[in-house]
């Protein structure tokens, strides 16, 4: 029956649960219970996808892969997809769950966000959210190779945000933690002082002062810079997007791009919110190397980008029942050596740039933007004036080469990452970095 080269199976079954409060009120709660396959057929160049959902027949599906594959195939006929050889994936160390979310009511978890979402209600506050979100799921992997594994995993989360207004200024401040852990997420986070804490930079930002765009020296905060290994370094390492000539890192292996203070690892063994055991591939997941010392080491790998370019395949995932896509994991700056205070000192004067509010990235160009949530001024090496509405661009490669001092305080941020219409769980992280020149883009 499966006349095809290969094909592949992806069994999913678990539950999400998602609460969400607007100024105390429930907007919105959602527990959702699914069951489904992915199964991918290939023969030739061509690739069948096929997705079910509920009780479905998996021999049924792989047939209508593979017929999709075949008539493909027939049809236009493409270059013939190698897939790299892998070994059956060991499943071990995975993350222990002190709570199970599931084992505490529904009315516990809303009483417990009403609780600590009160906290970010303050005199000049004038709108208050709070998320709490938890996913518990069993994934089966299997292939036509005799390639299989299983592994559970849970997620859980909570997102609080502020918005402060005076005179027709809105200014918002947003904590949030999520991890590979049960609910004991709110045993190691005070959610009380984080909401606190939200509440505080918003009601400070609307006295902060717009700041003025030029070229000079930064200071990155872990987050902000977190956010450039993920955006800037992270996708442009993505091997799909090398392959269509998307990438400013295309043909740049064992080439110097960055300043040799600079190593950038992406490693979903780490239990963060980004971990997994193998990938939606049955690839053994394991620590990768994009970045050593400046030298660009590794992009990330599918079992077809890696048969294609040399490589390490593991790097390749899927949101719920979709088509596996060539995914980051937990991606990070490592650990330099120097001190917060030693980087301000040597700065003199410049921005000391903090948190995220997003941005683009265009890894073809190699150019990016990223807004932060808020900045200081540094003059004389000390922290003075703080400024809103801030933001940095410039080129990747060049911030690369201007990385003059790496911190010692690597801290890790997670959230989603959405490529291709599917969003992840991914967490990023660094140290401090000081940067000699970048752009800044003020009011």
């Amino acid at each position: 029956m499966h006349s095809v080269d290969f094909f592949d199976t992806r069994i999913i079954e678990g539950t999400t649960t998602s609460i969400v409060l607007d100024n105390d009120k429930i907007e919105q709660i959602s527990v959702n219970f699914t069951k489904g396959a992915a199964v991918r057929a290939l023969k030739g160049g061509s690739w069948g996808f096929t997705s079910a959902d509920g009780d479905f027949d998996i021999e049924k599906a792989i047939r209508a892969a593979t017929e999709l594959a075949i008539s493909m195939n027939e049809k236009s006929p493409k270059e013939k997809v190698q897939m790299k050889e892998i070994a059956n994936p060991i499943v071990s160390n995975l993350p222990k769950v002190k709570k199970n979310p599931l084992d505490i009511s529904l009315e516990e978890k809303v009483q417990n966000l009403k609780e600590f979402g009160k906290h970010a209600k303050m005199d000049g506050i004038s709108s208050t959210s709070a998320v709490y979100s938890e996913s518990s799921y069993k994934i089966m992997y299997s292939d036509s190779t005799g390639i299989e594994g299983e592994y559970d995993v849970v997620r859980t989360g909570f997102a609080i945000s502020a918005v402060a207004s005076r005179d027709g200024i809105y200014q918002a401040g947003r904590e949030s933690r999520f991890g590979v852990t049960g609910y004991e997420i709110f045993d190691k986070y005070n959610a009380a002082e984080l909401a606190e804490e939200a509440a505080k930079s918003a009601l400070q930002l609307l006295d902060a002062k717009p700041a003025k765009g030029g070229n000079m020296p930064v200071i990155l905060d872990p987050e902000l810079a977190g956010v450039f290994a993920h955006e800037a370094v992270g996708h442009a390492s993505e091997a799909d997007l090398v392959l269509e000539g998307s990438s400013v890192l295309e043909n740049r292996i064992n080439e110097n791009i960055a300043s040799p203070l600079v190593t950038i690892i992406d490693d979903p063994t780490l239990h963060e919110y980004g971990y997994f055991p193998f990938d939606d591939e049955g690839s053994q997941s394991e620590k990768t190397t994009l970045i050593e010392n400046g030298i660009l080491k590794s992009y990330l790998h599918s079992r077809e980008t890696a048969a294609k370019l040399g490589g390490t395949p593991g790097h390749c995932r899927a949101q719920g029942h979709s088509r596996p896509i060539i995914r980051m994991s937990n991606t990070y700056i490592d650990n330099g050596n120097s001190k917060f205070e030693e980087m301000l000192e040597e700065i003199g004067n410049g921005i000391y740039l903090i948190g995220s509010r997003g941005g683009q990235v265009n890894t073809g160009e190699g150019v990016f933007q990223f807004n932060a949530e808020k900045g200081y001024l540094i003059e004389d090496g000390k922290l003075t004036t703080l400024i809103r509405d801030v933001s940095l661009s410039g080129k990747i490669l060049e911030i690369l080469n201007n990385v003059k001092m790496v911190g010692d305080d690597l801290k890790m941020n997670s959230g989603r990452c959405g490529k291709g219409g599917q969003l992840v769980p991914v967490t990023d992280g660094s140290p401090h970095l000081m940067i000699s020149k970048a752009m800044v883009g003020g009011a």
